[in-house]
Formats: structure tokens, C-alpha cells, sequence
């Protein structure tokens, strides 16, 4: 099973996705987190990746898929992935069909999370996540704060808040997702494979309220 996670920055796209990943049995595939690595590692894509991320701007589509492309071809990834973050862009989510195309595979489910943009500034700037590559625990110091203030839970590791995670570069990020990504949830619409859901405290569900919820309909609908 093919899943992609479609919604702005902070509508808890993560959540949702590593939530499915566990019940599901299939790996969430972040390209944030790919990029994140490449920058920390300070590699020549991390380099080219980082100019663009520092600004709030969409990474090009020639390198974001040719960067999935190579992660589909992963072991872990033959019996299905959740697609955190990608495709961006409607050039985006045809190439990545052309792709699958060829191993006789398809897009099975794109799920659309929204929020209300003011929750999303709030959401973001109160972010922080786990500094272990191999935990990247997700934390809100309103919504959903360590128990130790700056420390994981589960691992203990320093917790940091991202450098995009700012309101300035926050709010570009949301302009360009609704300039360049927003069309992608009427494409999926028309194929009859989108599942959208509001994410927002506005009516007390969260991300694990609305990945329960997918699950169920997943199982539900023999996807």
C-alpha cells in the first residue's frame, strides 16, 4: 500500500504518518527528514537543499524526486511506504506515477490534513524535536510538552527547535504551499482517492484522534 500525506506545514502530517506507519507495518518516508540529514551532514545535496528550506521555499522538483525515487528502491519500502511530504506539487505526484507505473504499483490513498492557519503559526513556533536521528520525537511545549523541559522522553536526547520553525518562515512556507500544493488535493480528488480531515483543538481532535480514524476506514475499505 502507496500513502501520501498531503496538508500545510504543522497539520500534523508526522503524527498522522508515524501513527499509520506502526499500524500498517509499512515505513514513513520523510523527505524533511532526508533533508535534514543531508544539511546536518553538510553534503553537496544538504548544501543545495538548505538554500532553499532557510527561506521557506520549496525544494526543486528534479531533486526531490529523484531523492523518493532512490528511496522506493530500499528494501523496507516493497511492501508499501507512507509519503510524508511529498509530492509537492502536481509535476511532482505525475512523475512519481510514472514511477510506480513501472513496478505496477499506484497511489492507494492521499490523505489532506487542514488547520487553521493562526493554529499552525502557534503549533510551529512551539515545536520542538528530538536532536537523536533515530528517535526524531516530536514534541509542543503547549500542546504536548516533555515531562523533563528540553529532554526526550523516550530517549533522553536534547530536544532543539527547527530553524524553519520560525513565524516569518513559517508563514513563506505557507504561501508557497498554497501557491504550488493546494491544486494537488483537487488532482487526487478527481481520482477518487482522497481522505481529508481537520485536524484543529477548535473541535478537540488532534493527529491521533484522525489517524484512528484512518486506520478504521483503511481496514474498513480493504485498501
Amino acid at each position: 500500500m502507496i500513502i501520501i500525506m498531503l496538508g500545510a506545514p504543522g497539520t500534523g502530517k508526522g503524527t498522522v504518518a508515524g501513527i499509520l506507519s506502526k499500524e500498517l507495518n509499512i515505513p514513513q518516508v520523510s523527505t524533511g527528514d532526508i533533508f535534514r540529514k543531508n544539511m546536518q551532514e553538510k553534503t553537496e545535496l544538504g548544501m543545495k537543499v538548505e538554500s532553499y528550506i532557510s527561506k521557506g521555499e520549496l525544494v526543486p522538483d528534479d531533486i526531490t524526486v529523484k531523492i523518493v525515487e532512490n528511496r522506493l528502491k530500499e528494501d523496507d519500502a516493497k511492501n508499501g511506504v507512507i509519503l510524508d511530504g511529498f509530492p509537492r506539487t502536481v509535476k511532482q505526484a505525475e512523475a512519481i506515477e510514472k514511477i510506480l507505473e513501472k513496478e505496477g504499483k499506484k497511489i492507494d490513498l492521499a490523505i489532506n490534513l487542514t488547520t487553521p492557519e493562526e493554529e499552525i503559526i502557534e503549533r510551529t513556533s512551539n515545536r520542538r524535536v528530538c536532536s537523536n536521528p533515530e528517535c526524531k520525537t516530536v514534541y509542543n511545549l503547549v500542546l504536548n510538552p516533555s515531562k523533563v523541559e528540553g529532554i526526550c522522553d523516550k530517549c533522553g536526547s536534547k530536544l532543539i527547535a527547527r530553524k524553519d520553525d520560525n513565524p516569518e518562515t513559517v508563514k513563506n512556507r505557507l504561501n508557497s504551499y498554497f501557491l504550488q500544493s493546494s491544486p494537488l488535493v483537487e488532482y487526487y480528488d478527481e481520482k477518487g482517492n482522497l481522505y481529508s480531515a481537520l485536524v484543529s483543538k477548535t473541535i478537540n481532535k488532534m493527529g491521533v484522534d484522525v489517524a484512528k480514524e484512518i486506520v478504521e476506514y483503511i481496514r474498513g475499505e480493504n485498501i
